[in-house]
């Protein structure tokens, strides 16, 4: 239609350094922007991060929580003997040629005793561990404990009635059923 007019130009043949380039160009290897493998790697390592961050979270929750519900455990525990009427006694013991202790955890505002025994060999067949009472009155029995294990053991005990004064323990190891005096070996006799 140009043609037709005569508004045409006269074709004119590109310059040959000006072919060279923008063929070059066009048939050159695309290069993504570097902004565009930034964006992508940092999107990458936020979700990998927060992934991380999710799963860390959740397991530093389930740790907080076995941990607040031994505080809790333990708080419980120590009310006892953080109490003014509670006296706490360690005693070490060796039975057998193992070492042991028997941990008294007296109570006398309940009248009750609260008593532990770790490391006490297992008794022989047909022998006991009696703990006693010491009174003004004499020696009470205030448990028979058929120890046929080294696991720990652990009694609550009343405190004799009857106005008797407990002045201290001790533990003897007696034929079972038990005794009603000490005769055997004494494991430990404390005077409070």
């Amino acid at each position: 239609m140009t043609d037709w007019l005569g508004m045409a130009s006269a074709p004119r043949e590109p310059s040959p350094e000006l072919k060279q380039r923008v063929l070059a160009r066009a048939l050159a290897p695309r290069r993504e922007p570097v902004w565009r493998l930034a964006a992508a790697a940092g999107l990458v390592l936020a979700v990998a991060g927060g992934a991380w961050a999710v799963v860390t979270v959740q397991r530093l929750s389930v740790e907080r929580g076995q941990l607040a519900a031994r505080v809790s455990a333990l708080e419980d525990t120590l009310s006892l003997i953080r109490s003014p009427a509670t006296r706490v006694l360690q005693i070490p013991v060796s039975t057998n040629g193992r070492v042991g202790a028997v941990t008294i955890f007296a109570d006398t505002a309940s009248h009750r005793w609260l008593v532990t025994c770790h490391g006490l060999s297992p008794n022989q067949p047909g022998q006991a561990y009696q703990i006693w009472f010491i009174t003004q009155q004499g020696m009470k029995s205030a448990a028979v404990m058929a120890m046929d294990s080294p696991h720990p053991m652990v009694l609550a005990l009343d405190m004799p009635g009857g106005g008797a004064r407990v002045m201290g323990a001790a533990m003897s190891i007696e034929p079972m059923p038990g005794s009603p005096q000490p005769k055997g070996p004494m494991v430990f006799h404390l005077n409070l």
